[in-house]
């Protein structure tokens, strides 16, 4: 198997789990959305605002059910691509939540806001209660984690807009020289 089939039945599976606009209408919650095909399409402006979007809601609101709505509702006056941003939103999952929000912790207190990082890491290593939490986020931590979270989750949509623009850009100049060489190196039969 090389990588070009591989790549096309990945294209084809791919292409196979998209919803058709007849299914989309089906679905009451998503038949607002149905007429509007662009926010499903991937096109070379859409998908770095899905996955702009998706960086942008998926670490700052740190709730997975919210996350995805979020994205999906901001998606809509943005112009971004609606799975794309919702499949973006789970860079923050159970494994990365931790760093996160430590990173949220000290970039906070860096720019201003006291945020006890030691108190965090020692709730987290003693499995911590909601209460428990719910008392150290209502206590000076929850400016800092917000500013943190803030600032975060911002320069992590700037950049993942920027480095799918990029690549985006560089698979559709390889296909085009590949499409030029490929012709160019055409003879006609005589």
């Amino acid at each position: 198997m090389n990588g070009q089939s591989a790549k096309r039945r990945v294209s084809r599976w791919l292409r196979s789990q998209v919803p058709t606009r007849e299914q989309l209408e089906a679905n009451r919650y998503v038949r607002p959305l149905a007429r509007r095909s662009e926010l499903f399409r991937l096109t070379r402006r859409s998908v770095p605002r899905g996955v702009a979007i998706g960086l942008l809601v998926g670490i700052f609101a740190l709730i997975p059910g919210i996350q995805m709505i979020g994205a999906a509702l901001l998606c809509v006056p943005c112009r971004g691509n609606i799975p794309i941003a919702a499949g973006a939103t789970f860079l923050s999952n159970p494994a990365t939540t931790p760093f996160i929000i430590a990173a949220s912790l000290y970039v906070g207190s860096s720019l201003g806001f006291h945020a006890d990082v030691a108190s965090f890491s020692a709730l987290l290593e003693s499995h911590a209660g909601v209460g428990e939490w719910l008392g150290w986020l209502l206590s000076d931590a929850a400016p800092a984690l917000v500013l943190g979270l803030a600032v975060i989750s911002v320069v992590a949509a700037a950049l993942g807009y920027l480095a799918t623009s990029f690549i985006w850009r560089n698979m559709v100049a390889r296909k085009r020289r590949q499409r030029l060489s490929g012709s160019s190196s055409y003879t006609p039969a005589e």
